[in-house]
């Protein structure tokens, strides 16, 4: 599949400054429709933007130059870093959201953002599978797209990302909201290790539940709980072992 690309361009986007790009930021438009998505994405009074959207047939449309730096992820982190628009590519991927009616992702369209994203990290070998991620990885707090129906592990097997195979561990204690304690330092020492912004302070407050939640969205997607369990901790453990 080859990338063809329609031009719809957005004024919204400055200079990145001589930062290095190196994440893929992947996001869902959690809009009605993709033309009210991309009518926001080029409306220069909505001063946001992002590089690409990718429609639910595969189309895919180009706002804003690779070399420039889109307005997609608002206040955001990952392993210390707080200006993630000025690091990385965003590619919004058309989908009603949670809050319009959130669905699965068409086939047609998903094989459009791997294609898609293939073709940039030929132009940024920086972006390495460990800084392929979501709007949620790096805004735990405000977001929840792409959301736990994007098909991580899909992508992963095609080269865009990691997924934690063979990570499967026995039942441990549920570590939740209220917990703390030795177990629960070591779980936020190590979402830090992979690139979470979490508190570093034994006690799984809200802020630690929320990153839970988060990096369950993208590894655990079939039990989004907020809270720690055996499964959780061995993805969190096998994916350190990747990078």
């Amino acid at each position: 599949m080859s990338v063809q690309v329609i031009d719809r361009p957005s004024p919204n986007f400055d200079a990145r400054n001589g930062v290095p790009i190196d994440i893929l930021l992947m996001h869902y438009t959690g809009m009605q429709s993709a033309e009210a998505a991309m009518g926001r994405l080029t409306d220069p009074e909505a001063k946001v933007s992002a590089h690409y959207t990718v429609d639910e047939d595969g189309t895919i449309y180009a706002h804003v130059e690779e070399s420039e730096r889109a307005w997609h992820a608002g206040q955001s982190s990952w392993a210390g870093e707080t200006d993630i628009n000025a690091r990385s590519i965003g590619i919004e991927i058309v989908n009603p959201g949670h809050e319009f009616g959130y669905r699965d992702f068409p086939g047609e369209q998903i094989a459009a953002v791997i294609t898609l994203a293939r073709d940039i990290f030929t132009r940024h070998p920086l972006i390495v599978p460990r800084r392929v991620l979501g709007h949620s990885d790096v805004a735990p707090a405000r977001k929840q797209d792409p959301g736990e129906r994007f098909p991580w592990a899909h992508l992963a097997a095609q080269g865009v990302g990691l997924w934690p195979v063979d990570a499967r561990r026995p039942h441990r204690p549920i570590l939740k909201e209220g917990a703390q304690g030795a177990a629960v330092a070591t779980l936020q020492k190590k979402l830090a290790a992979f690139g979470y912004g979490v508190p570093q302070s034994g006690i799984y407050d809200s802020a630690t539940a929320l990153v839970v939640t988060a990096f369950q969205r993208h590894f655990r997607p079939e039990a989004v709980t907020g809270m720690t369990d055996g499964e959780t901790v061995g993805r969190l453990n096998r994916l350190l072992q990747l990078v």
